[in-house]
């Protein structure tokens, strides 16, 4: 047995399957952490204009750096992650990985994300030896396959001549995951909705075989719709109304998987009170396999109107 020395993340011209310059190339990239000392290491955001660092990017790296310290015959089984900071994306982030316990079959880490000398964002992640036991799982949800739905862009050209230029460009451009929605997304009519949305998802290329990557690659994605679904019963668009912001993020891995192939993210939310919604994910192979449950609470805040 052995630790991870990285992320199994190719760089350009090593040989890996990953075209250098794409969406998800870029995201790779922020998934090598660059080791300072021991237990520590240093990432990045993207060269973009944010206010923000993205939950899913500070959650995916921190569970990159738990790895690092980890043996290979390890498997992630689940995280617990509080965000606590706004994370400042013109600066680096700090990941301070503390070797909990190494026990027989399971193995604790807790990591801690710094910048400006505070905590923006600690996780606590388990990794256990694969054991076999009871098998059971919830059935998937009867939905159309992604081959007969449209793609984001195909989603949003009816609508694109309600935005400006560089909106159109924000919304239109190759991402890193590509997704594909059962429905139209909420914020284009922002009508009542059930709380509830299923969406395809996969990373936007081949990704090497390193099992923690594909956990990685799968946290990030797991943040970018979750919360939204929270919002769907009461019409929230992207008005500037409410304050939104992820709490904090659980995620449970069941069974294997690849990030690369499509996924379906089955999305409910049971409740949503004191401007706080609670939001429960399931994410399924294509052959209805239940690979990751996902849970997470985030801030909705109604915005005061100005005077």
């Amino acid at each position: 047995m052995s630790e991870r020395r990285g992320a199994g993340i190719p760089r350009s011209g090593d040989g890996g399957n990953v075209v250098a310059g794409t969406p998800l190339d870029e995201l790779l990239e922020l998934l090598e952490l660059e080791p300072l000392e021991v237990n520590l290491f240093r990432g990045v955001s993207p060269d973009e204009a944010q206010q923000r660092v993205f939950g899913g990017q500070v959650a995916a790296q921190a569970l990159v750096a738990a790895g690092r310290t980890v043996d290979s015959d390890r498997p992630v089984n689940s995280l617990h992650a509080y965000f606590l900071r706004p994370g400042d994306p013109d600066v680096p982030i700090v990941y301070e990985v503390d070797r909990i316990r190494d026990g027989r079959t399971f193995t604790t880490r807790r990591v801690v994300a710094i910048q400006h000398g505070h905590a923006i964002f600690n996780l606590s992640a388990s990794f256990q030896v694969v054991e076999a036991g009871p098998d059971h799982q919830m059935e998937m949800p009867d939905v159309p396959g992604p081959e007969a739905l449209p793609t984001f862009r195909e989603r949003l050209e009816p609508y694109l001549d309600r935005f400006g230029p560089e909106t159109v460009d924000l919304l239109t451009r190759e991402r890193p995951i590509e997704s594909r929605a059962v429905a139209d997304p909420h914020w284009l009519e922002p009508t009542p909705r059930a709380p509830a949305q299923d969406v395809w998802i996969r990373a936007n290329g081949v990704l090497p075989d390193d099992p923690l990557l594909h956990a990685c690659v799968v946290a990030y994605a797991s943040d970018l719709t979750l919360l939204d679904t929270a919002t769907l019963p009461h019409a929230i668009g992207h008005s500037g109304q409410y304050q939104m912001a992820s709490l904090d993020h659980a995620m449970w891995f069941h069974r294997p998987f690849r990030a690369d192939e499509w996924l379906l993210y089955h999305q409910v939310s049971p409740s949503a009170s004191r401007a706080r919604g609670l939001a429960l994910g399931h994410v399924f192979c294509r052959d209805g396999t239940l690979a990751v449950t996902v849970m997470q609470e985030g801030l909705i805040r109604p915005v005061p109107p100005r005077t």
